[in-house]
Parts: C-alpha cells; structure tokens; sequence
C-alpha cells in the first residue's frame, strides 16, 4: 500500500507544480489554442497541459516500480514516450491524420509484441472463446488503437477526459491492487495523481487544456490496463476471479469507447474520414440541450459509474447480454439527447421568430408615430 500512496504523492505533486509554469511559459512563447467556429472555448487558452501529466505520470512510475520483476515496464514506457512527442508535436504544429495513426500503431506493437498485452479470448461474446493468433493480434491492434483515441476524441469540454480518465485508471487500478499485481496498479495510480492535480486547473472554467499529448497518454495507459484486465480476471489461478469480465472491461471506458465508434460509424457513412472534426459527439449533443461543462462531466461520469455498478453485481449473466445492455442503455441516452437538442433548437428557433416578429411590430409602430407627429407638425 505504501508504493500506491507514493506514487500517486509524487505524480500530484509533480503535475500540481508543472501546470502553472506551463501556462506561465505559454504566455511568454503565445502557444495558444484559439478559438474557431468549432472550438467550445471563447478564449486563448494553452493546450500543453499534457507536458505536465506526463511529468508527474513518469517520475510516479520510475521511482515505484520494481523493473527487475516487471520487465514488460519499459516498453510501456516507452509507448508513451512515443505517444508524448506524437501528441506533443500535434499540440504546437499539428500533424496529419495518417502520421497520427502510424504513431500509434508503433506504440501498440511496444506494448503488444514487447509487453506481451493481448488478447487471445473474447470470453463468451456472441458464443466466441479462444480466437486463431491472426484474429487475436488483429482485435488487440484494433482495441488499443480505439481506446488510445477514443480518449482525445471525448476530450471536447473542460474536466470530461480528465475525469474519465481519473475514474477508469481508478478502477483498474483498485482491481490489480487486489489481486497484488504490483506495477499495474503504480501504472494506474500515477495517471490518477497526475490526472487529479491537472483537473484543479481544468474544471470549468479552464486555465489549461490537457492537448493530445494528454489524452493520448491517458488512452495508451488505459489500453494496457484494460487488455490487461481482462485475462487476470478470468485466470483459474486468481484467487479473485472475474466473471464476464470483458464486459466489466468494456463498461469501465463505455463512454469514451462507443461514442467514437458511433462518432466513427456516422462519418464512415457519409463518407468522410472516421478523424475528421464535426459536432456529433455526446458533449456536443448535451451542450445543444443546454448543460453547461460541469454538468455534463458529473453526468456523465455518474451514468460510467452507475453501469460498471450494474454490471459488476450482474456479472453472473454473461459477457454478451451485459455488453449488449450496455449499448443499449448508451444508445437510449443518445437518443434522448437527440430529441431534446431538436426540441430545443426549435424552441430557440420560435423564440427567434417571435422576436423577430415583435421587433417589425415595435419599428412600424415607431414609423407611424413618426408620419403622424410630422403631419401634425405641418398642420400647426
């Protein structure tokens, strides 16, 4: 226990004394993210919250783990160092698409083929156990390469992909500290001290945004733990063993996972490229019912909470049916955002009508009163 409160001690605190001379430095240096007709955000605000994360991350790992007994650690590392400069780079000079995607795969083949992370079992989903090596490098590729985004894709209002972030780490992390899975539960624990210190500097209102470099930090390390999770939890020789415990893996990151693959599936269909920008996330939508930042991430991350609940307690009813709720209660709530926003963006658009309308009846009142009071003048 004591590896745990050091580690997040030292990762707060690293993060916690970073962020304010990051944004001191951004000011002097104007690196800025500016606002545009897409951006949420009405001001100039730094988006190099991530160099702070990844400091206080790093050193809370380095000077925790027991690298002689976890020799997987540093190719973890080094996905993230990888996914540092990736998302560093794009912070300051913007990359394209394709060299993002090919950052990625490099730090997915770190930690799949050097980390030996991968996921050789689909546990019972749609009737499938063990998969063929092919398959099961394929769907291990895909999986990280969709959390890894699906965390900078989430991150549109302040505190939201912090927040995730904090709560999915959280929860793994309690999980392999259980079981006494020593670097993995560090690994979890430094992205949450590091994660809690930038959100007292990023919950609405905002003085720093996390960037990519943030949040694909924050995907690459909830990758791990997440394939991770999953096979532990189902061994024989877990003294705490895990039913459906890919459905548990699943629910953890439901939120920024089946948003991107809904986000993904929309642009795919009106084809366009799954990376890019528009307004259809699941933030957008409650920002058109009209919740403000902070509401949207305690709700958001209370409905995460509430199903990992459901589903752990439900455990007993197999992956498949828990996975399939889970969709079906996440594309409920998509559903009603959708018809809420329609509904008040025809409000807003009858309100704009009647004002439009009183405001011609109010000027060609005005021009009556000013025919008659010349007719009188001319009169007199």
């Amino acid at each position: 226990m004591f590896d745990v409160i050091l580690s997040v001690t030292i990762s707060f605190t690293i993060t916690f004394l970073a962020i304010p001379v990051i944004i001191n430095v951004a000011e002097m240096k104007k690196l800025f993210d500016m606002p545009d007709e897409r951006k949420i955000h009405h001001t100039a605000i730094t988006p190099l919250g991530g160099i702070g994360i990844f400091a206080g991350f790093v050193f809370g790992c380095l000077l925790t783990v027991n690298f002689k007994s976890s020799y997987e650690f540093q190719y973890f590392v080094a996905a993230a160092l990888v996914i540092f400069f990736l998302g560093l780079k794009d912070d300051i000079l913007i990359i394209s698409p394709i060299k993002k995607f090919i950052g990625q795969v490099l730090a997915a083949f770190l930690i799949i083929y050097y980390g030996r992370i991968q996921i050789r079992s689909m546990h019972g989903f749609l009737g499938i156990y063990e998969l063929p090596e092919m398959f099961s490098l394929l769907i291990t590729y895909f999986t990280v390469i969709v959390i890894i985004n699906s965390f900078n894709l989430i991150d549109g209002v302040d505190g939201l992909a912090g927040s995730l972030g904090l709560m999915s780490s959280a929860l793994f992390g309690i999980y392999f500290l259980s079981i006494n899975m020593p670097s993995y539960y560090i690994l979890a624990f430094s992205l949450c001290g590091s994660l809690l210190a930038f959100l007292i500097f990023n919950f609405e209102p905002a003085k720093i945004f996390m960037g990519d470099t943030g949040s694909l930090l924050i995907g690459v390390v909830n990758a791990i733990l997440a394939v991770k999770f999953i096979d532990p939890a189902t061994s024989a020789e877990n003294a705490q063993p895990l039913d459906s415990s890919a459905a548990i893996g699943f629910t953890i990151l439901m939120i920024p996972l089946l948003d991107t693959l809904r986000v993904f599936s929309i642009r795919i269909f009106k084809r366009r490229s799954p990376f890019s920008p528009d307004r259809n996330h699941i933030h957008h939508l409650l920002l058109d019912r009209g919740l403000s930042h902070r509401a949207i991430t305690i709700l958001l991350v209370t409905m995460n909470l509430t199903l990992v609940t459901l589903v752990y307690f439900g455990r007993s009813l197999g992956t498949t049916v828990l996975i399939l709720a889970v969709f079906a209660v996440f594309f409920g709530f998509i559903a009603v955002s959708y018809y809420a926003r329609s509904k008040a963006k025809l409000a807003l658009s009858n309100n704009n009508n009647n004002n439009s309308h009183e405001s011609g009846k109010l000027q060609e009142s005005k021009l009556i009163s000013f025919i008659k009071d010349n007719i009188l003048e001319q009169k007199n």
